[in-house]
């Protein structure tokens, strides 16, 4: 019957500890298990924590954060020309309200249309931007190429706004 006056660990799994530098016959002593000679072998020799041995670290290899101006970047949905005539058939005046409603474009935002494939019948077409290439092919068969202001941005409205007030101030 098992109790705990009679428990026992298993065979094997307990062990002493290892008694390092405590003299020749302890089979540990003189180098204490370091070895003779190296960086590790005398007290205060180790490798720092992310060592690599002499190989650039991963620390330094990985890109680091900081400043890009991807966040500032203007973000355009485009649509090339080419594809009004296959869609736009009996209409004479392309928007961004016209293009969602076939399902061309999805997103909201700024519209830019570019030139790749022909155009003959004539369309007053309104966007935010057009490719020098577009606008060539609009108003050569006979269209209006209408750009839309792109909307400021918060910051800029504020510096505007800055402007302005001290101009008035300089006015008076």
């Amino acid at each position: 019957m098992v109790s705990l006056s009679n428990l026992h660990p298993k065979t094997g799994s307990i062990h002493k500890k290892k008694r390092v530098g405590c003299g020749r016959g302890s089979g540990h002593g003189e180098t204490s298990t370091r070895g003779q000679k190296g960086q590790n072998s005398t007290s205060g020799g180790s490798k720092r924590n992310g060592f690599e041995g002499g190989q650039t670290p991963l620390l330094r290899r990985i890109p680091k954060s900081g400043f890009n101006n991807a966040r500032f970047k203007t973000k355009y949905t485009w649509i090339n020309v080419g594809i009004f005539e296959n869609f736009f058939s009996g209409v004479k005046d392309i928007n961004t309200e016209v293009l969602k409603s076939k399902g061309l474009i999805k997103r909201r935002g700024l519209l830019k249309i570019l030139g790749t494939g022909d155009l003959k019948t004539p369309f007053n077409v309104t966007a935010h931007s057009f490719s020098a290439s577009a606008k060539k092919k609009i108003e050569k068969a006979g269209g209006k190429a209408i750009v839309i202001d792109i909307p400021k941005k918060p910051e800029e409205k504020r510096k505007n706004q800055g402007n302005k007030a001290l101009s008035k101030l300089r006015n008076k």
